[in-house]
């Protein structure tokens, strides 16, 4: 199967809801389609946000990524965040992931970014295999650690 990946657009938001959705339920949060459509929307329209899509030759959406740029303040440059990575649970091993992750390289390298950092769940063991065979690094030395605000 031959896959495409572009820059998403306003007129994929449906498709791209739908896959959110999904990616959401996979890390235990309840369906939510309009909030996923609104979260994308507003990150899309605010250029917060640069999300590519993976289609087929059917321009079928298989899957996407989302980046966020940031900076890294000890190399005191601009890196980019991958912070969601979702492929359709039939769509797995069809190298969609790898062509994302290539795509979002090719991007920050050529927009000047020093690295792109992600997380992903300790159990998220196929992730890891792939992040890994693409050459990128566990970090062994920096513990992650976050805190909910509470309204």
């Amino acid at each position: 199967m031959s896959i495409a990946i572009r820059t998403a657009i306003a007129a994929d938001l449906p498709a791209l809801a739908e896959l959110f959705d999904q990616y959401r339920r996979f890390y235990e949060q309840p369906a939510d389609l309009p909030l996923a459509h609104r979260f994308l929307a507003e990150r899309m329209s605010r250029g917060e946000s640069v999300i590519l899509l993976a289609e087929s030759e059917a321009q079928q959406a298989l899957g996407f990524c989302q980046l966020y740029p940031t900076f890294c303040s000890v190399e005191a440059r601009p890196i980019y965040a991958l912070y969601d990575l979702y492929v359709l649970p039939a769509q797995r091993r069809s190298g969609a992931g790898t062509a994302l992750l290539k795509a979002a390289e090719q991007l920050a390298r050529r927009e000047g970014k020093a690295r792109m950092d992600l997380t992903t769940a300790r159990d998220n063991l196929r992730a890891q295999s792939l992040y890994e065979s693409l050459g990128w690094v566990r970090d062994e030395v920096f513990l992650a650690y976050n805190r909910a605000i509470k309204a």
